[in-house]
């Protein structure tokens, strides 16, 4: 299986890593440390040299209770990385769910949408469609003001299977190739550390939907809640998680961590491939 990212096509017969790169004051472990130009360019050079398969850039923190900003302030904050890393040997992906961001990063030279409103936006949609870019659709409940006040679910498996089963089949209708399209469980958005855990349990469910999986869970309070560690010390958690949810099928994990978790991917490579 191979994912289409503009002009990269990503073998996926192994697991890939997305190193994160926040350009915000107020993300949930990171905020601040990369608000400068120079520091998130550097930052993003340096994960690319400890292996990661792709960067994402986030100008708007996402974390329960964030507050959202303009959509100038954002481009602000994202375009200047973006133009700096231009030619980077990997795939640059642009995190925002805003459609003038996503046109305006496309043209700086993305080559990957990631969407925690899964393209809803219509313009969204229309925006990542016309680019040829890959998308990530990911599922949430709420939004980051108050999602994480009451999530419910039934089957929390079975709504994000179908939730994200439909999202798909929009984003083909819009005219987005399946090889561009990849999902994300949301871990974290909407959901109860029991939610979490049956995602990630049952993450082969997911991968039944037929494109790429990517998981998130680097340094989340999920974590902190199960080893105590505030987020600054979830670096073993996170290995851990992201290790086990490669086991169960993600083709893709997204982290802060790119050192450590590539290290532990050529000992699970090794032994799995």
């Amino acid at each position: 299986m191979f994912l289409h990212c503009g002009q990269f096509q990503l073998d996926l017969s192994r697991p890939l890593v997305m190193g994160i790169v926040n350009v915000t004051p107020d993300s949930f472990s990171d905020g601040g440390q990369h608000l400068q130009r120079e520091a998130a360019i550097a930052h993003a050079q340096r994960l690319i040299a400890e292996g990661a398969d792709i960067i994402d850039i986030g100008g708007e923190s996402t974390r329960p209770g964030a507050l959202p900003v303009s959509v100038q302030e954002e481009l602000d904050r994202v375009l200047p990385i973006i133009e700096g890393l231009r030619g980077a040997p990997v795939p640059i992906s642009i995190d925002t769910c805003k459609p003038e961001v996503m046109r305006a990063a496309i043209a700086a030279g993305v080559q990957m949408v990631n969407d925690i409103n899964a393209l809803q936006d219509v313009a969204a949609m229309n925006a990542a469609a016309a680019g040829n870019v890959a998308v990530c659709l990911m599922h949430k409940q709420g939004n980051p003001q108050t999602m994480q006040l009451q999530p419910r679910y039934q089957d929390v498996v079975a709504e994000v299977s179908a939730f994200l089963r439909e999202r798909i089949a929009a984003a083909q209708a819009a005219g987005i190739a399946r090889e561009r399209i990849v999902i994300d469980p949301g871990f974290g958005f909407g959901k109860m550390l029991a939610h979490n855990l049956d995602l990630l349990r049952h993450l082969d469910k997911l991968r039944e939907l037929g494109v790429p999986v990517l998981v998130g869970l680097s340094r989340k309070s999920m974590l902190g809640a199960l080893t105590g560690q505030d987020a600054n010390h979830r670096v073993s958690a996170s290995v851990a998680a992201a290790m086990i949810a490669v086991q169960h099928g993600a083709s893709i994990v997204r982290v802060h961590d790119v050192c450590e978790t590539v290290d532990a991917l050529k000992i699970w490579n090794a032994v799995n491939l």
